[in-house]
């Protein structure tokens, strides 16, 4: 039965979602939450159940923008949000019904952050790569798999840098202070403190994620936050000040993070989505023995009936950002996030 839920609404949806093998942990309700409250998005997931399984999702979040104008967008803010299908007929009855619903509400676009396996043949108007880990391994196989130069990196920083594993509100605010400080170095307006508050409330107090802080001299010089489900983790988050880069802190936060998510018993470690011309971070991810994977991300032009290029990217003016003093760059950040979900 094909139907239109709200998952923060929607009674057991976790528990619904585990019914199929294929979910993702960007699917999960707390993730619905983030997203929604952070940004005043509406959460509508297109569903279909069967024998009480879960046989159908396209999840989206309509998004109302007088800068972007209205949107479906399956997830903003997310890596990668696999579409769940049987096939591709399959799949038509699910699109079709967003299609209808993207008419009746006046969207542009519909936009699907992942979906190749159903969408092969159509107009991809992003590519990234994704790196991923199999945690099934030994511990010490999974070291032996990793590059010199990342093994050399975290004995490196072992000696010289601490690590904390953290799930509280105060590392959550050290890591948004690191995480300022790193996109300006970006020339990237940071993300509105509000949605790491969020991401506090709904992922890391409610057991679905952590804070990893390295310090050096009792200084916090480097951060990561994962999110995690079930038997998959994600690094989602990063951020480093950059004068201390030569300790490699950002190397043993990572290996700490894989060693922790193996022991609490999750199978499956990513580690995101990275952009094809990026190479520095592209070296930093293949170091760690990992499987690269393509994805692709699709927009679907309600007006043109058709998948089509992105021909409405915004210039980012990286150069410029750098330069803004960083208390405009947050409140940049806060008025124009929520437009470009």
């Amino acid at each position: 039965m094909l139907q239109i839920i709200n998952p923060i609404e929607y009674s057991g949806w976790d528990e619904l979602l585990l019914t199929n093998g294929n979910y993702s942990l960007f699917h999960i309700a707390s993730w619905a939450k983030v997203l929604s409250e952070s940004y005043n998005y509406r959460p509508l997931y297109f569903i279909e159940i069967n024998n009480d399984k879960l046989t159908g999702l396209i999840p989206i979040m309509a998004i109302k923008s007088p800068l972007t104008g209205q949107r479906g967008v399956s997830l903003p803010f997310t890596d990668h949000c696999p579409i769940i299908g049987s096939d591709k007929n399959h799949l038509q009855d699910l699109l079709g019904k967003i299609i209808e619903y993207g008419r009746k509400a006046k969207w542009k676009t519909v936009e699907f952050r992942g979906g190749k396996k159903f969408l092969q043949g159509k107009i991809p108007f992003e590519t990234y790569l994704t790196h991923s880990l199999d945690l099934m391994h030994p511990e010490q196989k999974i070291l032996s798999n990793f590059r010199s130069s990342t093994k050399r990196n975290i004995k490196k920083a072992i000696d010289k840098v601490q690590i904390g594993i953290l799930n509280s509100f105060e590392a959550v605010k050290e890591f948004y202070r690191l995480n300022c400080i790193t996109r300006k170095d970006h020339g990237l307006p940071p993300q509105p403190f509000l949605f790491f508050g969020k991401l506090y409330e709904h992922i890391i107090a409610t057991n679905k994620g952590l804070v990893i802080l390295a310090s050096f001299s009792s200084k916090v010089i480097a951060g990561a936050v994962y999110i995690y489900f079930k038997d998959k983790a994600i690094f989602k988050y990063g951020a480093s000040d950059k004068a201390y880069q030569r300790l490699r802190p950002n190397n043993l936060i990572m290996w700490e993070a894989i060693k922790w998510c193996r022991q609490n018993g999750y199978r499956q470690f990513s580690f995101g989505r990275t952009e094809p011309d990026n190479e520095g971070l592209l070296q930093f991810k293949r170091g760690w023995g990992t499987r690269e994977e393509t994805i692709h991300y699709y927009k679907y032009d309600l007006s043109k009936d058709a998948f089509v290029k992105d021909s409405s990217k915004i210039i980012n003016p990286h150069a410029f950002f750098r330069k803004m003093p960083l208390p405009l760059l947050k409140l940049t950040g806060q008025i124009f996030y929520r437009h470009v979900g």
